[in-house]
C-alpha cells in the first residue's frame, strides 16, 4: 500500500477497499488490536528519539498514523523509520521485500506485486526503479534482527532513533 495516499484524508477509493480488507481479514483471524500510536504523545517526545521521530515522519509526509487493524498494519510507519525507505511506491516496495526477508508473510509478497504493477504502469517510477534495490532490500530483513510481529516500539520510544536502528540491524548499508 501506498502510504502518502492511504492515510490521507480522502484515500483513493481502490486503497480505501484494500485498507478495509486488511482489516477484515485481521479480525477474521483474532489479529486486531486497539490502537497503538498516539501522535500527540510521540511529538512530546525530545527531538532524536525513536517516538519523537515517528512523528516528525508522519508530519513530514503529512500522513496520519494506522489506528485500526492488526499491530502490524499499525506499526507500518516504524518500518520506515527503522529502515529509511521512502513512501513512494518504490519505497513501499522496499517495505515489503525488507518484511519478506525478515518474515515471510503471503500478505506482504501480494503487497509487494501489486507495488510492482503499480511501478510498471508509472514511466515516473520505472525510470527509478531496480531488482538490485528489490535484493537489497530483501537482504536487510534477512539479516536484521527485526520480527516484525513481535517487536515492540512503544517500548522503544523513549530511546534515541539511531541506537533503536542499530539493535535490530536495519541500517542500510
Amino acid at each position: 500500500m501506498v502510504q502518502p495516499l492511504t492515510t490521507s484524508a480522502n484515500p483513493t477509493p481502490h486503497l480505501q477497499r484494500v485498507l478495509y480488507l486488511l482489516d477484515r481479514m485481521a479480525e477474521a483471524q483474532g489479529l486486531n488490536v486497539a490502537q497503538i500510536v498516539y501522535v500527540e504523545k510521540l511529538r512530546s517526545l525530545p527531538t532524536g528519539t525513536f517516538g519523537r521521530s515517528w512523528a516528525d515522519f508522519l508530519d513530514e509526509h503529512n500522513l496520519k498514523p494506522f489506528t485500526t487493524g492488526s499491530r502490524r498494519k499499525q506499526l507500518h510507519d516504524g518500518v520506515h523509520l527503522l529502515t529509511g525507505y521512502g513512501t513512494d511506491p518504490i519505497g513501499e516496495a522496499e517495505i515489503q521485500a525488507f518484511l519478506l526477508g525478515a518474515k515471510f508473510r503471503l500478505t506482504n509478497l501480494m503487497l509487494g506485486l501489486g507495488l510492482l504493477r503499480v511501478i510498471h504502469k508509472n514511466l515516473n517510477y520505472q525510470q527509478k526503479f531496480s531488482w538490485p534495490r528489490l535484493w537489497q532490500a530483501y537482504q536487510l530483513g534477512r539479516h536484521s534482527l527485526f520480527n516484525p510481529d513481535t517487536w515492540q516500539p512503544e517500548l522503544l520510544w523513549h530511546l534515541p532513533l539511531t541506537e533503536v536502528q542499530a539493535s535490530f540491524s536495519t541500517v542500510k548499508v
